[in-house]
């Protein structure tokens, strides 16, 4: 084994907080170089440019951690990570789609129930607004959980109990969601329990469904998917009846209590299904 493998392979022996932070220390390393001039040529373009170097940015996250597993823990791929290619995988996928769709869709009827949205008429560019829905939402969640139910869920299990890893993964989740000024972390605190029980849930769909990450991209996809055709196609208004605090500040759900509720009893129901699996494993 050369000098170059044995060091790779000793890093597999540090904490795990030292070895994420080299691992995104070295992905910055392979990205500034590149990001600082295209933020410099496409300056003009403040919306295209953040897709240009985020889009860099995942990319070379995506070849750098099949190196990582490869040189680190002796596993070539992303398999290592929950991202399987097969049948089984891309029935869950489109499992985790449809309960996204349905749960989020279900949210927003139950409020035009009690008379706090209403629904209006489909524009006539509705049925574009779907497509790029799809691929917003599938793209998002592909990338964020592959980041953070995939790498940096499954580093932590190595060095701690499941339930200390599902907790620091959903905790990591929401932070990141709310690097943002100080005033506007405050006036939507709202929406961190809310990002908190979206991590947890997650968490607890991979580990119900073989560690694979098809059900995660689907559910968090789904959501995503459902809040666009929504929000974008102008499908619904808010009636001013209630509270924001209730429906959702901002006309985000995630920062209502309704929103939180919805989430929690999606949680409920797919934590029991995953210890109900773990169970039958256990037998």
């Amino acid at each position: 084994m050369s000098n170059s493998s044995l060091y790779y392979r000793r890093i597999a022996s540090y904490p795990a907080p030292l070895r994420l932070g080299y691992f995104i220390f070295l992905l910055l390393c392979l990205w500034v170089p590149f990001a600082v001039p295209l933020s410099l040529f496409f300056a003009h373009d403040p919306n295209f440019l953040s897709i240009v170097v985020m889009g860099l940015l995942f990319g070379q996250f995506l070849w750098f951690l099949g190196k990582w597993s490869q040189r680190v823990y002796g596993q070539g791929g992303l398999k290592l990570y929950g991202l399987v290619w097969g049948r089984k995988n891309a029935l869950e996928l489109l499992s985790g789609l449809i309960i996204g769709l349905s749960f989020t869709w279900l949210l927003f009827l139950v409020q035009a129930w009690c008379g706090w949205v209403s629904f209006q008429a489909v524009s006539p560019n509705f049925w574009r607004i779907v497509l790029e829905g799809s691929l917003t939402g599938l793209g998002v969640a592909f990338a964020e959980e592959l980041f953070f139910r995939g790498w940096l869920l499954t580093e932590l299990e190595r060095d701690y109990t499941p339930q200390v890893a599902l907790v620091s993964t959903a905790l990591i989740f929401a932070l990141v969601h709310f690097l943002k000024p100080f005033s506007e972390v405050v006036r939507t605190f709202p929406q961190f329990p809310a990002l908190m029980i979206l991590g947890l849930l997650l968490v607890w769909a991979k580990r119900a469904f073989g560690n694979r990450l098809g059900i995660c991209i689907g559910l968090h996809g789904g959501l995503i998917w459902a809040y666009y055709q929504l929000k974008v196609g102008k499908l619904i208004t808010y009636t001013g009846e209630i509270s924001p605090l209730v429906t959702g500040i901002d006309k985000n759900p995630l920062m209502g209590l309704m929103g939180i509720l919805f989430l929690s009893v999606l949680a409920i129901c797919i934590q029991r299904l995953a210890s109900h699996r773990r169970a039958r494993i256990d037998i």
